[in-house]
């Protein structure tokens, strides 16, 4: 039986957005993982990732036209790279629309498992592409705003920007 090939080694760039500078990784065709600022791997990506901005450039515009206003519906392949668990999770958040919250107990009963409120936060906050997958628009059961990779302050804005977007006026 041959060998699986190894997974190909994810080329990134960095692009500014309103929420700090990104890191958006990938390969053509399929992305990796988005980054923000305050994650120290981020800032050091791992060793054998090399700087490509070209290879990472239809996420990147993307990004760019989710940031004004242009588009609510990311439309790449995403790669993912967790446990069966948190791909479903991951999966899930994909199916929360744009500019509407859930709460982590409305998730766990969303993938079958209602008792699991706190393994969905675990796999909430590794989600490795956080704004393409929407861990953003997760909020606690009494809609208080819960932890995000990116900051809380970036979790509001993600979601004040969505409500500008569909016209709604934001609290």
């Amino acid at each position: 039986m041959p060998e699986p090939m190894p997974e190909p080694m994810p080329t990134y760039a960095y692009m500014d957005s309103p929420v700090g500078r990104l890191l958006v990784a990938g390969e053509p065709g399929r992305l990796h993982r988005i980054g923000f600022a305050n994650e120290s791997w981020t800032r050091n990506p791992p060793s054998g990732w090399r700087y490509d901005d070209l290879a990472v450039n239809e996420p990147i515009n993307q990004l760019r036209a989710y940031f004004a206003g242009e588009l609510t519906c990311f439309d790449l392949v995403l790669h993912f790279t967790g446990t069966a668990f948190q791909n479903k999770v991951w999966s899930a958040l994909c199916k929360i629309p744009f500019g509407e919250t859930s709460s982590y107990g409305a998730l766990a009963q969303r993938i079958a498992r209602p008792k699991a409120s706190r393994a969905v936060g675990a796999a909430n906050g590794a989600n490795p592409l956080p704004i393409v997958v929407p861990c953003h628009r997760v909020i606690g059961a009494n809609g208080a705003l819960t932890g995000f990779g990116g900051g809380i302050e970036a979790k509001r804005y993600l979601l004040d920007h969505e409500q500008r977007v569909l016209g709604k006026t934001t609290s």
